[in-house]
């Protein structure tokens, strides 16, 4: 017998299977290349009936990239074309038949996982903040997810940090804009507009620089990697002041592809932090670097999955 856990991210799907107790069996991943609406739809039913056939599943948990809406079950997924609405659990259940599904967001995912399995173990105050082709909070407060009104709580790549407003910030917030996987890029592109000279990031096609190209870059001294990596630890330890100073919780755990790479930087961006939050709050919270990596919300999900059967 097992759980099955599904993360849906913006470029890739991960099916894990786990048992009760949460240990990983196995773990695969598809990329979604250039899948789109109901092609998406069609590789996560999919691999539900390659695991149904070969195992004895005994619930499904998914974690998908933006909204779940909990009473409809439908999806919006901002990278995903297509995903406005888009009926996923509807889908799920017409090739899992009487499997129990849960389906809920990758940042309620990622806080669920590490509670399960991870640094917030024991802990009832505490959130993920995680970094990718996005940027999302999962917010554990007195023991819950933290959902809002509308299942949309923890949007925060659209913490508001700097002015004036400009459209570009429309699409993703004004934080992701500048310091997601997608921004890191974007923002190295528009200091290189202004000043190239010396920096190895001018080589490659400005459509085709990556967060990684930057990192690396940083690593070897390069001076325009160096200003975007400083404004990123920047734009980070603002938002995790904001959420201490909100929230007060006893530890924020830093997860996603970016951490990864950025993962060194924590201790900077809690002495940023440190500037901007309120300062009894920000004295009683670790910074911690997520021990379950890009597996959080797998591991989340599969924990949605055990949930799932006693409702």
């Amino acid at each position: 017998m097992a759980i099955l856990g599904i993360d849906l991210g913006g470029t890739k799907l991960a099916v894990a299977l786990f048992s009760e107790s949460g240990e990983l069996l196995s773990k695969q991943t598809a990329p979604l290349g250039q899948r789109k609406g109901s092609d998406v739809g069609e590789l996560i039913q999919e691999e539900v009936k390659k695991c149904v056939a070969s195992t004895f599943v005994e619930s499904i948990g998914i974690s998908v990239p933006g909204i779940s809406r909990q009473r409809s079950g439908t999806v919006w997924a901002p990278n995903i074309s297509g995903w406005e609405d888009y009926p996923l659990l509807e889908e799920i259940k017409g090739v899992a038949h009487a499997i129990p599904i849960k389906i809920d967001n990758d940042r309620a995912c990622s806080i669920l996982g590490e509670r399960w399995q991870g640094n917030a173990k024991g802990s009832r105050d505490a959130i993920f903040l995680a970094v990718g082709t996005g940027i999302g909070a999962g917010v554990l407060t007195d023991g819950n997810v933290l959902r809002g009104s509308n299942d949309i709580a923890g949007a925060i790549g659209w913490m508001a940090l700097r002015k004036p407003f400009h459209s570009k910030y429309s699409p993703c917030g004004c934080l992701e804009f500048y310091a997601s996987g997608d921004g890191i890029p974007k923002l190295t592109r528009e200091i290189l507009l202004s000043d190239p000279a010396g920096s190895v990031l001018r080589i490659p096609p400005p459509e085709a620089l990556s967060a990684r190209h930057v990192f690396d870059a940083f690593d070897d001294g390069d001076p325009i990697a160096t200003i975007v990596i400083k404004e990123c630890i920047s734009y980070w330890g603002m938002a995790a002041a904001n959420l201490v100073s909100i929230f007060n919780p006893d530890k924020i755990i830093f997860g996603g592809g970016i951490f990864g790479p950025a993962a060194k930087f924590i201790g900077d961006i809690r002495a940023e932090a440190i500037k901007w939050a309120q300062p009894i709050s920000i004295t009683q919270v670790s910074f911690e670097h997520s021990v379950l990596g890009g597996d959080a919300a797998v591991y989340g999900a599969a924990f949605l999955a055990l949930d799932s059967r006693s409702q």
